[in-house]
């Protein structure tokens, strides 16, 4: 009854949105339209971060975007145009992003955020515009939850619940721990992680004998001394590379430093992999397409003349092309112009289902969720991430 009340609702949004202009080519979506001449290009969006410490993750996800619009080449018979945006890995910045595209009436829809607390941001702004905003990183499981779900968001990457699922039974299954402590930056992402996974942790029968926020950017030496002192089989640290960097170097200061070490896919990049002391066995919860479509690597060095700096750029890629495939099923025409209704996009990306992406097969829940919760553990060895459970 559940599923056929879903499909209805699928039905009566798309129905809706379709109806986007009357047949003199007038806009009656209730979201608005976006107008195209015939000689101007369609206009997407990326807010992703692109500059500070966490930039690796952002500019993979952007150079994804940049090779679907490539290999896309046309929406419509028009060109595709591309509007950047640095949200600074930051809830204000997302914010600040969000209100910039939100007065361009030209952006059929966005791809970002990169970090979760700059998507939670971005996400109210943008849907109360009318824009839709596609996450290929953002994972915190609030972004999709049936409270705070705004209408307008969708993600093609994992919920963190399954990402905190994973931790909990790798922890206790595999490294056989009955005790974790945990560090977090306060985000949505980082805090959000570690609460679910001392839950489950703790339903499995181990316990969390410390749960410790650090501020951004500083040292947690003092925290790391006083976890030490509770001495846990297993530290996890849900929290991002300048972050984690500080703390990999500190533990055989502090006494950690014969603790097992997790961390999230906050941290598959490449500055863990290479600059990071301390960082060899580490072990990392994120999704099972690191390793890349032979094509889409070979695509990517070609043009960028390195390896993929992050693990993002196939989910950048996939949201990219469902954009692309939703504007394509909202359009009218009118003379020469052509007039897209932004409920339509919406509608349309609420019904993508079985869509064959990059990074797995795609089908958006009526919360957002597109992405399977194809979540591994990885391990850090000799500088390459290897996969290691299930």
């Amino acid at each position: 009854m559940k599923n056929l009340f879903a499909a209805l609702i699928i039905i009566s949004l798309f129905v809706t949105a379709c109806a986007s202009t009357d047949m003199s080519g007038s806009c009656n979506d209730p979201l608005g339209c976006v107008t195209v001449g015939s000689d101007e290009p369609l206009t997407i969006a990326a807010a992703l971060t692109l500059s500070g410490p966490n930039a690796p993750y952002g500019v993979d996800a952007l150079r994804g975007v940049e090779l679907a619009i490539a290999d896309r080449g046309t929406i419509l018979n028009h060109p595709i145009e591309l509007v950047q945006e640095d949200e600074l890995c930051t809830p204000e910045g997302g914010q600040a992003a969000a209100e910039r595209l939100a007065q361009n009436p030209n952006v059929l829809g966005v791809i970002g955020a990169t970090c979760s607390g700059a998507t939670e941001k971005a996400a109210a702004v943008l849907s109360e515009a009318g824009m839709v905003l596609i996450s290929p990183s953002s994972t915190a499981a609030i972004l999709t939850s049936e409270e705070a779900h705004q209408d307008g968001f969708f993600r093609t990457i994992h919920n963190d619940l399954s990402q905190a699922s994973m931790v909990a039974e790798f922890a206790f299954e595999a490294l056989d721990a009955r005790s974790m402590a945990t560090i977090h930056d306060g985000s949505a992402y980082s805090n959000g992680l570690q609460e679910q996974a001392c839950v489950l942790f703790t339903q499995r029968g181990g316990g969390c004998v410390a749960q410790k926020q650090i501020i951004s950017g500083k040292s947690a030496r003092s925290i790391m001394e006083e976890i030490a002192a509770l001495a846990p089989e297993v530290l996890y640290i849900p929290v991002y590379t300048e972050d984690a960097m500080n703390i990999l170097k500190e533990l055989p200061i502090t006494g950690l430093g014969n603790t097992a070490i997790i961390g999230s896919d906050g941290l598959l990049n490449t500055d863990i992999a290479t600059k990071a002391r301390n960082a060899d066995g580490i072990y990392l919860s994120g999704p099972a397409t690191i390793e890349l479509d032979a094509s889409f690597q070979q695509k990517y060095e070609e043009r960028y003349n390195e390896k993929p700096v992050a693990v993002f750029a196939a989910q950048a890629y996939d949201a990219a092309m469902i954009l692309f495939n939703a504007i394509e099923r909202s359009f009218k025409t009118t003379g020469r112009d052509i007039i897209i209704g932004r409920k339509a996009v919406r509608a349309a990306l609420y019904a993508t289902a079985e869509y064959p992406g990059l990074s797995g097969t795609l089908t958006c829940s009526l919360l957002g969720d597109c992405a399977p919760p194809n979540i591994v553990i990885y391990q850090l060895v000799a500088g390459q991430f290897e996969v290691l459970y299930p």
